[in-house]
């Protein structure tokens, strides 16, 4: 009854909602190199098509995307001078098609030299043009070949959305890779020369990849933190499902009317999850920027997470302590891929922690609870919201996400550590102050800076 879409609710593919959720980390990449991909052209390459929903959707969230090449399972295209608005409008017809490949790209609407390859060819003649958009020396290629040198492209974005591994460090093996299809043309992070990678799709790189990548010069955050919004506004219908459901059982609200209601307030559960991509690439920029500043505070949680018996660095591919003070040492911090498994840890500790206390329970926490859902629904379903079945749940996922989204994920080991008192005490300090000194204003405003300063 509660499943996420179902016959009616949310469908990822119509919002757009996973790509939406990558595009949020993607665009703070590129605006921590000064770059607003919003106004300023940018190429990309990438792994989907556009009846894909994460490729699809994610390619026409700028405007100003020159996408010089990209494949799927069936065809490569090459387009190595596109026109932004040109190429967009095309790509938007291919999206709105009932279903499409590459081969239903208009030609005519391509750069010279361009060309649609399929992948069942043996050996491919290219053109110079294309040869030299994606760095290839030989004008043949098979197009394995062909993919291995998209994949390696000069570009500024490496967008995924199909299905594979392409990725991986160059101390990993194909079998320990797991995707025996992507064999032939997967490549070592070393070896990528995109400024960003962006992972709509799951494991398009794999974890030692994207550390390897990172400690590069690249920008990477990892598929669970970059795609994490289609799952997220899953959670979110469910629990507005949930919250409805009594005044649908006594006849309070007919299920057209809850219907209609759950599609008046897409564009608001859309707003309220992307928030969540927002903050929580935001949190791991905060403790990356802090540089070797962060080594304290990580090594501690990591410390504090094992000694739980919550944190398994091998299986994490985290560092052990030896290996911690020789990457800080040789002046290179934790990477983004690995503050962001720290990232998840400590909500999820600091979730179990809360569901414990009696945190959830004070009244203070009513107006958490209320906010977690759209506007359209706090008035009229008040009762229905505060009387709902996983209130406490819900209300503890929120402050954990508050917590360590704006104070980072040593936030409140390192409070605990400092104060003698117990996590629960630390997130309650933390809303207090919070809200006392009015600092949700204060970060709108800051926010509202994005691409308008350095």
């Amino acid at each position: 009854a509660f499943a996420s879409g179902g016959s009616a609710g949310y469908d990822h593919k119509k919002m757009g909602i996973t790509a939406r959720g990558g595009w949020e980390t993607v665009k703070r990449h590129f605006r921590e190199i000064d770059t607003d991909i919003q106004t300023t052209p940018f190429t990309v390459a990438g792994v989907g098509d556009m009846s894909g929903d994460v490729f699809g959707n994610g390619m026409l969230l700028s405007e100003k995307i020159r996408l010089i090449a990209a494949f799927d399972h069936r065809d490569i295209v090459i387009d190595p001078n596109p026109d932004p608005a040109i190429s967009f409008a095309e790509r938007k017809r291919m999206f709105n098609l009932p279903r499409s490949s590459w081969q239903d790209y208009d030609k005519s609407t391509l750069s010279a030299g361009a060309m649609i390859i399929s992948r069942a060819e043996k050996s491919v003649k290219l053109t110079p043009e294309a040869a030299a958009a994606i760095g290839l020396e030989t004008t043949t290629a098979t197009p394995m070949d062909i993919m291995t040198a998209i994949l390696k492209a000069p570009v500024d974005l490496l967008w995924f959305g199909g299905i594979g591994t392409y990725i991986k460090a160059a101390a990993e093996t194909d079998a320990e890779v797991g995707d025996r299809a992507n064999d032939a043309i997967r490549i070592n992070a070393t070896d990528v020369r995109a400024k960003v990678i962006g992972e709509g799709a799951n494991l398009g790189v794999t974890q030692k990849g994207r550390i390897a990548y990172a400690l590069n010069g690249g920008r990477c955050n990892s598929d669970a933190i970059d795609n994490s919004a289609g799952v997220n506004s899953s959670d979110v219908e469910v629990n507005i499902k949930i919250a409805l459901s009594p005044a649908m059982q006594d006849g309070r609200l007919p299920r057209e009317k809850r219907n209609v209601l759950l599609a008046e307030m897409t564009d608001e559960v859309a707003g309220l999850v992307l928030r969540n991509n927002y903050l929580q690439s935001l949190a791991i920029s905060l403790t990356e920027a802090k540089g070797a500043g962060n080594r304290e505070e990580l090594s501690r949680l990591m410390d504090y997470l094992e000694g739980m018996g919550r944190l398994n660095r091998k299986v994490e591919m985290l560092p052990d302590s030896a290996a911690v003070a020789e990457r800080y040492v040789s002046g290179k911090a934790l990477t983004r891929p690995e503050i962001g498994v720290l990232l998840s840890y400590a909500k999820i500790v600091l979730f179990d922690q809360l569901i414990e206390s009696d945190l959830p329970d004070d009244p203070y926490c009513e107006t958490t609870l209320a906010n977690y859902f759209p506007a359209a629904m706090r008035k009229a379903f008040a009762n229905d919201i505060a009387s709902h079945r996983l209130r406490r749940e819900i209300i503890a996922t929120v402050l954990a996400n508050h917590a360590i989204n704006r104070g980072g994920p040593g936030f409140v080991v390192s409070v605990c550590d400092a104060t003698g008192s117990v996590p629960d005490e630390a997130v309650k300090a933390a809303l207090v102050t919070r809200d006392a000194l009015g600092l949700s204003a204060l970060w709108d405003k800051i926010d509202a800076l994005d691409a308008k300063m350095p």
